[in-house]
C-alpha cells in the first residue's frame, strides 16, 4: 500500500502544477505569443493585448509575484512608452492570487506588449551528427522543453537560450517600514562623540594540517644521494684498497674471523637500511595519492635541522627537497609544493614535516599561492535558438524543439585520452571532430552519430563556443593501439654547492612520455592525443599542437595505413638535487652537465679528468672479471688433465699419451700463473685509479682557483 502511495505522489504533484490554483500568470485579454526557456531556471514570456478600455487586468499567483514585479515591462506598442501598474498592498486573496491593474491613459483601443520572467525547468540539449561517405558532416540540434507552467502554449514561438546571466529571487512584495529616531532640540547643544569603531576580527584564520612527519632515518633517499650511497656501499676487503660505492669488489684470497664478522655486520646493516627505505617509499606513495585526491590545498614541506648538526640549514633544505622531488615524481603538481627550513630546536631531532594549508589568494590577480585560480573549465558563452514556426505545447507535456540544422566542417578521427576517468590506456577512441557552425555556444549534451542510414555510435560533448572545434568520441574499433611509458632524466642548470664530492645543483627535471602507436587499419588515420600538463610543468617538445584547452593539449599525429610511429612528449620542472659524484647516478649527471653549456671551465676540466679515471676503473673491473673467468676455465681443464693422467698410470702402452698430457698440464699451469699475475697487476692499477679518483673528488670546488687533477705520471712518481 505504501509503495502505491509513493508511486502516485509525482502524478499528484504534476496535476497540481498543471491545473492548480497558483501556477501561472493569467491575462484573458493578453495572448501568449513567445516563450524562451533558459538553463538557469527561468523562462521569458511575451504577451500581446488589444485593449478596449482604460485598464488591463492580470492575475498573478502570489508565489510568483516577486519574479513578476522585478521583471515586468508594459509598453505601448505604438509609441514605446512604459505604462504604470497598480496592485493591492494587502496579501493575496484566499485563492492565492493577486489581481494587478495596468492603467491606460485613455479608453482608446491600443496594442500593449507585456514581458516578464518566471521560474521554469531548464531545457535539455541533444544533438545528431550525420557523416556521409565523402566525409561531409551535418549537425542537428534539438532542445527538450517541459511545459509545467499550468497553461497551454497555443501557437507560440518557442525558443531556448543560455548565458552567464545571474538569476535570483528578491522580495518586492512585502511592505517595509523604516524606524526613525526621535530627536530633541536640546541634544544639539551637547552632541555625543562619534563612535570611532575598532578592528576586532584580527588576522584571517588559517587552518594548517600536519599530514606527515618523518624522522631523518625514515626519509626515503633516491639513488645517488650521499646518505644512501654510504648506507648501501658494498663491503670490500683490505686487499682491494678499501670499499667504494661504485663497481664490484675484488675477492680477498684470505679472510680472517674479524673480517668475516665485520662483513656480516655490514650486510646486516645494509639489509636493515633497505627494508627501512622500502617502508619510507611506501609512505611517500601513500602521501602522494592523498595529495592528488585533495588538490585544493597548498603543501609546505618543512625541513628541520638536527641539534648540533653540521651545516644544519643546508641539511634541512636537502631533506625537504628530497621529499618534494619524489612527490613530483609520483604525480603531485610542482606548483603546489613549497619548501621551508627551520633551525634546530632543543629536544627535537632532524626531521621533515608535511603541512597542508589553504591557498593564498591575491585579490588583485586572483591567484592561489602563485597559481591562477581556475573555476569551471567549461567555456563561458551565450546561446539563443528559436523555432522557425509557431508551435503548440500543451500543459503538462514536453516538446522537442528543432533549434538548428546546418552543415559543418568535420571528419572522423581517433582520440587517445588515457587520463580521463572513462579513458582507455591502450586503444584510441573513434571520434567525430567538427566546428560549431552557429553563432551560439552549444551546451553540453548527448551526441548521436549516424553514418549512411545506420547508427555508428554516441558520445557526450562539453560546451562548444561559437566557431570552435569539438572532439566527440563515439566508438572504439581497436584499430589504433598505443603503448605508453615514461622516462625521466635530469640536467644541471646551475651548480649551487660542491664539497668533498657531494654536489648540490639546480636541475631541470624532464619527464618524457613515450607513445608507441600502431595503426592496424587498412586506411590512413588522424590521431589526436590528449595530454594534461600539470601546474608547475612546462611543455618542451611535442608533435603539432592542434588545440589547447585549460591545462590539457591536443596533439595531432598523422598515421598511414599499417604504420607504426613513435611519439615523445617532453615536459620539465625545476628541482634542487644533492648527489654523490662517486655514485653511478652522480657520474651520469656529470656527463650530461659536460655535454651541455659550461658555466665553470676550470671545474669542467677537473670533471672530465674524473670521468676518464672512472672509465679506466670500469675497464679494469671488466678486465679482472674476464681474467678470473679465464683462470677458472684453466683450472677446470687442469683438473680434467690431472684425472686423465692418474687413470693412465701403470699402463705401458700409454707412455706417449702420458707425456702429451703432462706437457698440456704444464702449459695450463703456466697459463694460470700468467693470468694470476695479470689479475694482481690489474688490482694494483685499480687501487691507484680509485685513490686518484677519490682524491680528485675530494679536491673539487666551485672556486675558480682550483688545483688540477694529478696525471697518471705524477701519481706514479
Amino acid at each position: 500500500m505504501r509503495a502505491r502511495t509513493l508511486m502516485w505522489l509525482p502524478m499528484i504533484a504534476l496535476m497540481g502544477a498543471c491545473g492548480g490554483l497558483d501556477t501561472y500568470v493569467r491575462a484573458d485579454d493578453a495572448a501568449l505569443g513567445r516563450v524562451v526557456v533558459y538553463r538557469n531556471g527561468i523562462a521569458y514570456f511575451e504577451r500581446r493585448a488589444r485593449t478596449q478600455g482604460d485598464k488591463l487586468e492580470l492575475t498573478v499567483p502570489d508565489n510568483k509575484l516577486n519574479d513578476f514585479l522585478k521583471s515586468l515591462t508594459v509598453v505601448d506598442a505604438a509609441d514605446g512608452r512604459n505604462l504604470p501598474v497598480s496592485f493591492p498592498t494587502r496579501r493575496a486573496a484566499g485563492n492565492g492570487k493577486v489581481v494587478m491593474t495596468i492603467q491606460l491613459p485613455d479608453d482608446k483601443p491600443r496594442d500593449v506588449v507585456l514581458t516578464y520572467i518566471s521560474d521554469a525547468p531548464a531545457w535539455k540539449p541533444a544533438y545528431r551528427v550525420m557523416v556521409d561517405p565523402k566525409g561531409k558532416v551535418s549537425l542537428l540540434g534539438w532542445a527538450i522543453v517541459d511545459n509545467t507552467s499550468g497553461e497551454d502554449w497555443n501557437n507560440v514561438r518557442v525558443g531556448v537560450g543560455s548565458s552567464s546571466a545571474l538569476s535570483f529571487r528578491y522580495d518586492l512584495r512585502t511592505v517595509r517600514r523604516v524606524h526613525r529616531q526621535t530627536l530633541r532640540v536640546a541634544q544639539h547643544f551637547a552632541p555625543p562623540p562619534p563612535r570611532g569603531g575598532g578592528v576586532h576580527r584580527g588576522p584571517p584564520a588559517t587552518s594548517r594540517r600536519v599530514l606527515m612527519q618523518l624522522r631523518d632515518k625514515d626519509i626515503w633517499r633516491p639513488a645517488g644521494h650521499p646518505d644512501r650511497a654510504v648506507a648501501e656501499a658494498a663491503p670490500i676487503s683490505k686487499s682491494s684498497g678499501g670499499w667504494f660505492s661504485f663497481g664490484k669488489a675484488a675477492k680477498a684470497p684470505v679472510m680472517s674471523a674479524d673480517a668475516r664478522r665485520e662483513l656480516a655486520a655490514r650486510k646486516k646493516r645494509r639489509s636493515a637500511y633497505q627494508r627501512q627505505q622500502k617502508m619510507a617509499e611506501a609512505r611517500v606513495r601513500s602521501l602522494a595519492g592523498q595529495l592528488k585526491r585533495d588538490d585544493d590545498t597548498d603543501i609546505v614541506i618543512e625541513g628541520q635541522a638536527g641539534a648540533g648538526e653540521l651545516d644544519g640549514r643546508e641539511q634541512a633544505l636537502d631533506r625537504a627537497n628530497v621529499l618534494r622531488n619524489r612527490l613530483i615524481r609520483e604525480g603531485v603538481a610542482p606548483a603546489r609544493l613549497r619548501v621551508a627550513i627551520k633551525d634546530s630546536t632543543p629536544g627535537q631531532g632532524a626531521s621533515v614535516k608535511v603541512v597542508a594549508q589553504p591557498p593564498k589568494v591575491s585579490g588583485k590577480h586572483g591567484r592561489k599561492g602563485g597559481r591562477v585560480i581556475a573555476g569551471s573549465d567549461e567555456p563561458i558563452g551565450e546561446s539563443h535558438f528559436e523555432s522557425a514556426l509557431p508551435m503548440t505545447v500543451k500543459r503538462g507535456t514536453s516538446a522537442m524543439v528543432s533549434v538548428f540544422q546546418k552543415g559543418a566542417k568535420g571528419h572522423i578521427v581517433y582520440l587517445f585520452d588515457p587520463d580521463s576517468p572513462r579513458g582507455d590506456q591502450r586503444y584510441a577512441f573513434k571520434a567525430v571532430r567538427f566546428v560549431n557552425p552557429t553563432g551560439s555556444t552549444l551546451e553540453a549534451g548527448p551526441v548521436t552519430v549516424y553514418g549512411r542510414n545506420r547508427f555508428i555510435g554516441e558520445g557526450l560533448t562539453d560546451p562548444i563556443p561559437p566557431k570552435s572545434s569539438a572532439l566527440v568520441p563515439f566508438a572504439m574499433d581497436r584499430q589504433v593501439r598505443l603503448e605508453r611509458h615514461h622516462k625521466y632524466d635530469d640536467n644541471i642548470d646551475k651548480l649551487v654547492r660542491l664539497r668533498r664530492g657531494v654536489l648540490t645543483a639546480k636541475v631541470r627535471h624532464t619527464r618524457r612520455t613515450v607513445l608507441q602507436i600502431v595503426n592496424r587499419s587498412k586506411s590512413a588515420a588522424a590521431l589526436f592525443v590528449r595530454h594534461k600538463v600539470g601546474k608547475g610543468w612546462r611543455l618542451d617538445d611535442s608533435p603539432e599542437v592542434a588545440e589547447h584547452v585549460g591545462d590539457a593539449y591536443l596533439f595531432k599525429v598523422a598515421l598511414k595505413a599499417g604504420e607504426s610511429k613513435r611519439v615523445v612528449l617532453a615536459e620539465s620542472t625545476p628541482l634542487r638535487r644533492t648527489v654523490d659524484l662517486r655514485t653511478p647516478v652522480g657520474i651520469e649527471l656529470v656527463g650530461t652537465y659536460l655535454a651541455g653549456k659550461q658555466h665553470n671551465q676550470p671545474l669542467a676540466g677537473q670533471l672530465r679528468g674524473l670521468l676518464a679515471t672512472h672509465k679506466q676503473i670500469e675497464h679494469l673491473h671488466a678486465g679482472i672479471g674476464h681474467l678470473r673467468q679465464r683462470g677458472e676455465e684453466y683450472r677446470v681443464r687442469m683438473d680434467e688433465l690431472h684425472g686423465q693422467i692418474i687413470s693412465l698410470e701403470g699402463m705401458r702402452s700409454a707412455s706417449k699419451l702420458m707425456r702429451h698430457l703432462q706437457s698440456k698440464m704444464k702449459q695450463m699451469s703456466a697459463a694460470v700463473q700468467k693470468v694470476t699475475l695479470r689479475i694482481v697487476d690489474h688490482q694494483e692499477q685499480l687501487m691507484l685509479n680509485r685513490i686518484r679518483f677519490q682524491d680528485g673528488v675530494s679536491e673539487l670546488s666551485l672556486d675558480r682557483r682550483v688545483t688540477a687533477i694529478p696525471s697518471k705520471k705524477t701519481a706514479a712518481m
